[in-house]
């Protein structure tokens, strides 16, 4: 095991940001619309880059810059892809406008926060990972001090779902650290423990259902792969993670006597598009998946103002953006893998 974890080690040392994770379904609009009046009516969403929609401040983050955006809203708006993220897919699933990201909470009336809050920021973790980028905890902190001000326990959280994006970066920065690589796996299960103890805060603030989405197939991203492919050891290791993950819920289910808690299958949607080029077995709409469209420091120049990047033709034709994000399109067709499952797990309150 020790070999694994030094090569797992090597690879991992390499990133400075590592995200987050959400999932959901692109469901067909009367699919959609024939659900979402028995499911939730707001959606509160914590994590990191895959869930953020623009609470990083512009000098703070690549998100902001050129090329991030060009495909929606067709400039920069702090999403960490060419367009839409898993948070805007997964209101739609829920018949819901996106909703605001908490720093612009102020900058817009209580009628627009009405769908909910965002309190992701790209780079954070469940422990403090990032000195711009608040932890797990100080976003549930921030949603419970909006509590008998904007929203009502009683009335908003017992028909709202919340989001939680779970590690990723908590092990980039454990590892960039320098921390004991024997230990890892001890802090894997220090990570889930206290994801454990934010599911039940957000249960006891009153919120009904709450969706955990899996770690995405890491060794996957274009940032950690080789012309061999996916690195497999890193993906057993968050197999590892993820199965600690399931036994949390399985548990908090079980005290709950209901399904309040719900797993979002990042893991295998991943794997199923990465191996099948798309969607479903047949299809080719991914020629190279583990191609990003953004090749390089994406969104940076030198000091001629040179970029330091290349871009693809055309983004759709790309399932990841950059080193560690999925494109629009990418978040698109992860939605429609994990299909009718996620959409009756999430739209029943």
């Amino acid at each position: 095991m020790d070999s694994l974890i030094k090569l797992f080690f090597s690879i991992l040392l390499i990133s400075s940001h590592i995200f987050g994770e959400i999932n959901g379904v692109e469901s067909s609009s009367s699919n959609h619309h024939h659900h979402h009046l028995s499911g939730p009516k707001k959606l509160f969403v914590f994590g990191d880059s895959y869930a953020g929609t623009g609470n990083i401040k512009k000098a703070h983050a690549v998100s902001w810059r050129v090329p991030y955006g060009t495909t929606f809203p067709g400039k920069p708006s702090g999403r960490f892809s060419d367009g839409r993220v898993s948070t805007d897919f997964l209101a739609r699933l829920l018949g819901i406008k996106t909703p605001f990201a908490y720093l612009w909470k102020y900058y817009v009336g209580k009628e627009q926060l009405r769908y909910g809050m965002n309190f992701a920021y790209g780079g954070t973790g469940v422990f403090n990972t990032k000195s711009t980028s608040p932890n797990m905890t100080i976003q549930i902190n921030l949603f419970e001090q909006l509590l008998g001000d904007i929203y009502s326990q009683q009335s908003d959280l017992s028909s709202s779902l919340a989001l939680v994006s779970v590690a990723g970066n908590d092990y980039s920065n454990y590892l960039a650290l320098n921390r004991s690589i024997a230990a890892l796996p001890i802090f894997i299960k220090q990570v889930v423990d206290q994801t454990e103890l934010n599911l039940r805060r957000l249960h006891a603030l009153g919120l009904e259902k709450i969706a955990i989405p899996s770690l995405p197939p890491l060794g996957c991203l274009p940032l950690y792969t080789s012309p061999q492919g996916c690195n497999d050891t890193f993906n057993a290791l968050v197999n590892y993670h993820n199965s600690l993950l399931e036994q949390v819920v399985a548990k908090l289910n079980n005290e709950t006597r209901q399904s309040t808690f719900a797993i979002i299958d990042f893991y295998n949607a991943f794997m199923a598009i990465l191996k099948n080029k798309g969607e479903s077995p047949g299809s080719e709409r991914f020629e190279t998946p583990l191609k990003p469209c953004c090749e390089g420091s994406c969104g940076n120049v030198d000091e001629k103002g040179a970029n330091k990047y290349t871009l693809c033709d055309d983004p759709e034709s790309a399932f990841f953006w950059d080193g560690l994000h999925p494109t629009q399109q990418g978040w698109k067709f992860i939605y429609s893998v994990l299909g009718k499952a996620l959409s009756a797990s999430l739209l029943k309150l």
